[in-house]
């Protein structure tokens, strides 16, 4: 039995629908809101339960899932595997939009649209999160950004509008979309966690840079993994939901 669920880690675990959904049960979350690095746990906690695969046991108590881990890293894929979750969950800081100290009705909400049908450009499946605002007002909301890292993309994109790439430390892309307006940042720069990045807006679904209105304001995340040259989208939402409590007071 154990070599039977040991043949559920391999060099391309992280290629799995099961790794790109990042499931998490609410049991879970609540057993690693506080921790600061919750990578390396959740990596155990996916494999031990084949990544919540119905039927299999949803919660963990964290001393259990610790034991695991020598079991874990004797087994080929383990340290492309552990890097790839330490990548999503260890740089992640603050919730992207901060919370209005002046104005408490304003708010936003977002839920699991992983994979939920797209229609521009044809039929597709939505490999992000959607932060929808409780205001639909473009150049309102302020953008900050989720981890530390290093702006890599700045720009129009048909799909995305104005958005913004940036590379943390331990190799993921954080993909902020739909932006009404940037800070001043510019591709190369070095960003703090909680660093504003721009403002929420209504930008794309046009080749033409500046169309607005195809859309409610909101803002789309991604975060993104490289494996062998090939781009990986994974599920933002349980890292949202993780942040969810950690967001920075600002005035509106």
């Amino acid at each position: 039995m154990e070599r039977a669920s040991e043949s559920r880690l391999s060099e391309r675990t992280i290629e799995t629908e099961g790794f790109r959904m990042q499931p998490v049960s609410e049991e879970m979350l609540k057993q690693v809101e506080d921790m600061e690095a919750p990578g390396e746990l959740l990596a155990l906690y996916w494999l031990e339960t084949d990544f919540e695969a119905e039927g299999k046991k949803s919660f963990y108590p964290v001393e259990t899932l610790c034991l695991t881990k020598e079991k874990w890293e004797r087994v080929n894929g383990w340290d492309t595997y552990v890097k790839a979750c330490k990548a999503i969950w260890n740089d992640l800081k603050y919730f992207p939009v901060p919370e209005a100290s002046n104005h408490p009705d304003v708010s936003v909400t977002f839920e699991n649209s992983w994979m939920f049908s797209r229609s521009y450009k044809g039929e597709r499946g939505h490999e992000g999160t959607d932060i929808m605002p409780s205001r639909d007002k473009r150049g309102y909301y302020p953008v900050v950004s989720m981890t530390d890292g290093v702006v890599s993309q700045k720009g129009w994109l048909e799909l995305g509008g104005y958005r913004l790439g940036i590379e943390t430390e331990n190799g993921a892309y954080f993909y902020y979309a739909h932006l009404d307006s940037y800070a001043e940042v510019e591709v190369g720069d070095y960003v703090h966690a909680g660093d504003l990045l721009g403002y929420m807006g209504d930008t794309g679904y046009s080749k033409k840079e500046g169309t607005t209105g195809n859309f409610p304001v909101h803002l789309h995340v991604g975060i993104y993994l490289t494996l062998n040259g090939k781009e990986i989208s994974v599920n933002p939402y349980p890292a949202l939901k993780y942040l969810e409590k950690r967001k920075i007071s600002c005035v509106y």
